[in-house]
């Protein structure tokens, strides 16, 4: 018997996320993951018990056999999220009476402030990094001006349609987590460049590709790829530790916030749904003042 078939309240669930809280197809894989995990884990240990059998005691069994795979506090925190939730919706639909969840007590996690290039690497990487002279390189480029000025994340931008772009008032409407749309402006230059790529990418490949990014084969990019190259790109500018789409997020956060910009104007352009979010960025700001203080004050 398959996880899906002893419990067919998985795919319910699944179900009342795609279409009522409409959460985007990476969220929704995400939370099958998990779950599919956990009751894997029941069926493999405890022999399947129902649904309305299950105790703290299951989850907390484990949780102990990923703490013993060594997982992050951070990825055990992120699974008990999904079984709350996922409980909390058999409860509201009656499938429950109570939340086995309700004794689980999530790890603490270390707070580590946000890793960014620095703008003056930002500055290398476009002006003195050599991007290929053909359409894998001029799209490389332009992928990685678009993360670092507006913010974006991966899976926005790879499924970035032509018609989200709004070249009379130079901005992007983006589809963000939970389908929250936001305006992400985008300066002059970056926008012609958009607008010739878009134009050059139909004559070129003679297809009616609604993604703006594709391959060199007509193809809209896929997020392995993208990795890829960001990676790539970035390990010629900088040595921090992490080089993905998401530092150029985090890069674009801080460098806005290191220049004065308003949280709250920040927390927009994130798409954050709380302050608390883009607050952890103004102690990148904070860290920048002190090393300011430390170079400069004549007690420091």
């Amino acid at each position: 018997m398959s996880i899906t078939e002893a419990y067919p309240q998985i795919n319910t669930f699944l179900d009342y996320l795609k279409f009522e809280k409409r959460y985007s197809q990476y969220t929704i894989i995400s939370y099958q993951n998990d779950l599919e995990q956990f009751f894997g884990f029941l069926m493999s240990q405890f022999d399947a018990p129902a649904i309305e059998k299950i105790t703290g005691s299951f989850v907390r069994s484990w949780l102990a056999e990923l703490k013993g795979d060594e997982m992050t506090a951070k990825s055990i925190n992120r699974k008990i999220s999904s079984l709350k939730s996922f409980f909390k919706h058999q409860m509201k639909i009656g499938v429950v009476t109570e939340t086995p969840m309700a004794v689980i007590i999530s790890p603490k996690i270390s707070k580590r402030l946000p890793s960014f290039v620095e703008e003056k690497d930002i500055d290398t990487l476009f002006e003195h990094v050599t991007f290929t002279d053909d359409w894998k390189g001029r799209t490389e480029r332009l992928v990685l001006q678009l993360f670092y000025s507006t913010g974006m994340r991966l899976s926005e931008l790879i499924n970035l349609k032509e018609t989200q772009i709004d070249p009379s008032y130079q901005q992007i409407k983006v589809l963000g987590k939970g389908n929250k749309e936001r305006i992400l402006p985008v300066e002059k230059g970056l926008m012609d460049d958009l607008q010739l790529y878009i134009a050059d990418k139909h004559a070129e490949f003679k297809l009616q590709v609604s993604n703006i990014f594709v391959n060199e084969k007509g193809k809209p990019l896929q997020a392995r790829s993208v990795y890829g190259f960001v990676k790539q790109y970035l390990s010629q500018v900088t040595t921090i530790q992490k080089k993905s789409p998401h530092i150029l997020r985090h890069s674009f956060a801080t460098h806005l916030m290191n220049h004065g910009a308003d949280l709250n104007a920040v927390k927009e352009l994130l798409g954050h749904s709380s302050l608390a979010a883009t607050q952890v960025y103004t102690h990148n700001t904070i860290e920048k003042l002190k090393e300011v203080f430390n170079k400069a004050h004549p007690k420091a």
